[in-house]
């Protein structure tokens, strides 16, 4: 699909004030005695310092730098355009233009070279920015990537005592005499009493744990303690 053009009124502006500026220029520069084609090359130098500060303004600004001296040199390129036509707005006598007017215009192409170098050939943004930071120095950079190999070394890990292992269970204490409750002696006494009433004979510790249903080493123990 074709591109259509429309028309742009801030762009139709922009060439009118131009070409207007230019006539304007051209004629303050002829009435201040310079003729011929030095007449025509007073707008265009004019023109290309607005030019040059603005682009060098707007590449400032952009970066965060200061911006003064392109705002300096902006305001000089604005001034002498807006003197020009103010000057031939009627407010000034083109036919006998006063001495210092024409100093102005005479000295105007050194001015304009003097600001079209300053601003073209400033260093890079970020040239001059990188030559403000100082260098680091040998202990900063030794401290921040260990440079030469000089790295501290790590602390040793500490070494923690042996610890036994815990057993998950106690192993049952073997019943003893002094584990047998009195009731069960009592009891047991009976028994034996009674075995012996019956019998004759004194229990013995296999009958003893058959009466009783408990252990052997349990009824030996009651049976230490009949005896």
């Amino acid at each position: 699909m074709r591109p259509t053009l429309r028309p742009d009124a801030v762009l139709v502006q922009a060439v009118i004030a131009g070409a207007l500026s230019f006539a304007h220029l051209h004629d303050l520069a002829e009435a201040a005695g310079q003729t011929g084609w030095k007449a025509w090359a007073y707008p265009v130098s004019v023109d290309l310092l607005l030019v040059a500060a603005w682009r060098r303004l707007r590449t400032l600004r952009a970066a965060g730098a200061p911006a003064r001296s392109a705002w300096s040199w902006f305001a000089v390129a604005l001034a002498a355009s807006l003197g020009a036509n103010v000057a031939t707005a009627g407010l000034l006598d083109l036919g006998h233009v006063p001495d210092w007017l024409r100093i102005l215009v005479a000295g105007w192409p050194a001015l304009a070279f003097l600001g079209g170098t300053l601003l073209v050939h400033t260093p890079p943004v970020t040239e001059a920015v990188a030559s403000n930071v100082e260098p680091p120095t040998v202990d900063a950079v030794i401290e921040r990537d260990g440079s030469a190999g000089l790295k501290a070394s790590p602390d040793p890990a500490p070494v923690l005592p042996a610890v036994e292992p815990v057993p998950t269970h106690d192993p049952a204490p073997a019943p003893s005499a002094a584990a047998v409750p009195p009731a069960l002696v009592a009891h047991a006494r009976k028994v034996a009493d009674d075995h012996r009433a019956r019998t004759g004979a004194p229990i013995d510790s296999d009958t003893l744990r058959a009466r009783l249903g408990v252990p052997a080493v349990m009824a030996d123990a009651i049976a230490a303690q009949l005896a």
